[in-house]
């Protein structure tokens, strides 16, 4: 798999399951503007590698606005590193010297078989992976997003953050043919960062485990004082929790269609739940096992950080 994201406490922790769980073998790290300008999830997504002890996967820096517009970020969630919570201060590796359109097209045509790509931030590198590169597409084996809902949104009333930044290129992806899954808030919205899940990070007795904590108590404190939720939505590792683990994360077939030029809708994800359109559907998310995702991310963490002990989720 490849992982496209914009770090993002949450894209911290999808990063972190999918390097440490071992039924993944993660190919490359490519990031895009969104939760933060494209230089912050960049060096964030190299200091969440380095802090997991991960090496040797290339990152690459991708697109630093949306194909259309103008970049607004999410500093009232994730701060003005994108990262902001925990003080740490570790050395990172070097970025790759390709953009990330071009450092997906160079894993894929070399992949021994085809190539999830789980994307958690805007889908401007992957909608520009495709414009460009057409000849790639036989070596997707599927695109799994977070993005989009069911139901409300949470930049807008109807819009999703991810979608919201670029719906161009969301909708290029939906349009695309590729099998795509839509992993929305009405599924993220219940992997919830309570304060008995923030204590269990800290019991595993690590410094990943202790960041992971330090994260989270970080983004519950935004997510109250922005939506009034007592306990924060950990969104983008449950995307990656789909790819290990088909259980995990219930779908249904529906089509999905992108608005793009709704006075009040823009970035909406339109799902056909009913099959009124006729459109070619696609797999969307409706449903979290909420302990068995948890149980996924801890696992990951623990494998990362060295302990072992035993989870009580």
């Amino acid at each position: 798999m490849i992982i496209d994201c914009d770090p993002g406490h949450d894209d911290a922790l999808a990063l972190l399951l999918g390097a440490g769980d071992p039924r993944l073998r993660l190919l490359g790290v490519t990031t895009v503007a969104g939760n933060q300008t494209l230089e912050k999830t960049t060096h964030n997504a190299l200091k969440v590698l380095a802090l997991a002890g991960v090496t040797g996967i290339p990152v690459a820096a991708g697109c630093d606005r949306p194909l259309v517009g103008e970049l607004v970020v999410a500093a009232n969630i994730h701060g003005v590193t994108g990262l902001d919570g925990p003080d740490v201060d570790v050395p990172v590796a070097e970025v790759a010297a390709v953009h990330a359109v071009e450092l997906m097209r160079r894993l894929l045509a070399d992949a021994a078989e085809p190539v999830t790509l789980i994307a958690t931030g805007p889908l401007t590198n992957v909608a520009l992976l495709l414009r460009r590169h057409p000849e790639v597409m036989p070596r997707i084996r599927r695109v799994v997003f977070m993005g989009g809902s069911t139901e409300r949104g949470n930049t807008t009333p109807y819009g999703e953050f991810n979608i919201v930044t670029d719906p161009e290129a969301a909708d290029i992806v939906l349009r695309s043919g590729l099998p795509t899954t839509m992993i929305g808030l009405n599924v993220t919205h219940q992997a919830r960062a309570t304060p008995e899940i923030i204590a269990e990070f800290r019991r595993m007795g690590s410094r990943l485990g202790a960041v992971c904590a330090d994260l989270m108590t970080f983004f519950a404190g935004t997510y109250l004082r922005e939506f009034g939720f007592p306990d924060p939505p950990v969104h983008d590792p449950v995307a990656v929790a789909a790819v290990i683990d088909a259980s995990v994360v219930r779908t249904v077939a529906a089509p999905v269609a992108v608005e793009l030029t709704g006075t009040h809708t823009r970035g909406a994800t339109v799902v056909d739940l009913h099959h009124r359109t006729g459109r070619v559907a696609n797999a969307v998310g409706v449903g979290l096992r909420v302990d068995s995702f948890w149980r996924l991310l801890m696992a990951a963490v623990r494998q990362l950080g060295g302990t072992s002990s035993h989870t009580s989720i």
